[in-house]
């Protein structure tokens, strides 16, 4: 639910009214630029965007003159509209921005316009033919061409090789102002994203990657604005905050917790079982029972999957992995006797709990990639757009 209040003015277009593409410009204080770039935004889609468009200033809570000149951009530009928000966050902005436009692709760029503007066309002409779900403007593509300086060609690179070492991005640059999305792709991603700030980006990103949606990459020539107003440090500090907090929320982890959970449960059955049926049929019984369970949790916690499609499909090829997980673990044991017949009780459960975590990986591996495999169902395309003039 949005926690805010959005006030559109100058007769914000109606739901009925088509629009191929809305570019909102999120602003915070901008009093000093904001009517230079957005009069330069404007003069570039007439003269080159063959395509319907609106421009919406989302003001962010400004308290110098934003509000103001916005309004009177609105009130004076075809197709130029002001949306006021009363709490602060580039994501928030975007938000509601996004959620109240009728727009079949929708986009924003940062208002000092830094990327170069020709950029636009290649950005959304994918989403709109229904060749990709999302497009995002990269400072680190092949073909790009950036003026910046060190300190943030540095944060920059570095924050998005932790994305690819810790959550595995594919995309390259997830903090270049500079994306769109089609609409109805929206729709099925704007509920799950928590962050309001400047983290909304990378959140978006990744939950979409992690649908199996198609994110179109576009080599951007950026310049650097020396009086930007992001903070980039403490900006960078809040988004490493995010990752952390998607890694846990990610496969990955709920898996190793099920494992955790599972790893106990089973060693806890090998020692109840152990005197009463032996070394070998205490390790087969308790991977049997734990294994059964293991797979349901992962089948529901980890991949997400409900209902009863594929359920009896799942088990089996749990079940085959489970039989690998026997062979392991037996073969641990094995050699453990070939060593000493008569080994502790503990020493035994040890050597069975190293296997089973040895074994972890090879089962996440066989989960995801075999157990639990499925095609990602992309949202319907719509009929590729002919070329209109606004």
């Amino acid at each position: 639910m949005l926690d805010l209040a959005a006030v559109p003015t100058a007769g914000r277009t109606s739901a009925a009214t088509l629009v191929d593409v809305e570019i909102v410009v999120p602003v915070y204080n901008e009093a000093a630029g904001l009517e230079r770039s957005i009069r330069r935004l404007h003069r570039f889609l007439t003269d080159g965007l063959p395509f319907r468009w609106r421009i919406t200033i989302a003001d962010n809570a400004s308290v110098d003159a934003t509000p103001e000149i916005a309004r009177r951009l609105a009130a004076t530009l075809p197709s130029v509209h002001h949306l006021r928000l009363e709490q602060k966050g580039r994501g928030r902005a975007l938000r509601a921005a996004w959620s109240g436009s009728s727009a079949r692709v929708v986009a924003y760029m940062d208002v000092d316009l830094s990327t170069d503007l020709r950029g636009l066309m290649p950005l959304v002409a994918p989403l709109l033919s229904g060749h990709s779900d999302l497009a995002i403007g990269s400072r680190l593509a092949h073909g790009s061409r950036v003026v910046r300086g060190p300190k943030r060609e540095l944060i920059s690179r570095s924050y998005n090789r932790i994305l690819r070492t810790l959550l595995r991005a594919k995309f390259s640059d997830a903090q270049c102002g500079f994306k769109a999305v089609r609409r109805d792709v929206l729709e099925t991603l704007m509920g799950d994203v928590q962050d309001n700030g400047w983290f909304f980006d990378t959140e978006l990103l990744v939950l979409a990657q992690r649908r199996g949606l198609r994110i179109h990459e576009v080599p951007v020539d950026w310049v650097d604005d020396p009086d930007s107003r992001v903070h980039i440090v403490q900006t960078a500090i809040t988004d490493l905050k995010g990752v952390a907090r998607l890694l846990v929320a990610g496969t990955v982890a709920r898996f190793m917790a099920v494992g955790l959970a599972s790893t106990l449960a089973y060693a806890l059955l090998y020692l109840l079982l152990h005197p009463v049926i032996g070394a070998l049929a205490a390790n087969i019984t308790a991977l049997a029972i734990t294994a059964g369970a293991n797979t349901a949790a992962n089948r529901r916690f980890t991949f997400r999957l409900r209902g009863r499609k594929g359920l009896v499909r799942h088990h089996v090829r749990g079940a085959v992995v489970f039989v690998l997980t026997v062979l392991l673990t037996t073969g641990a044991l094995a050699v453990l006797h070939g060593l000493d017949a008569t080994p502790a009780r503990g020493i035994e459960l040890a050597v069975l709990v190293a296997a089973s975590l040895t074994a972890t990986i090879t089962r996440y591996v066989a989960l995801r990639t075999w157990v639990f495999a499925h095609r990602h169902r992309r949202p319907q395309h719509a009929d590729p757009v002919a070329s209109t003039a606004r």
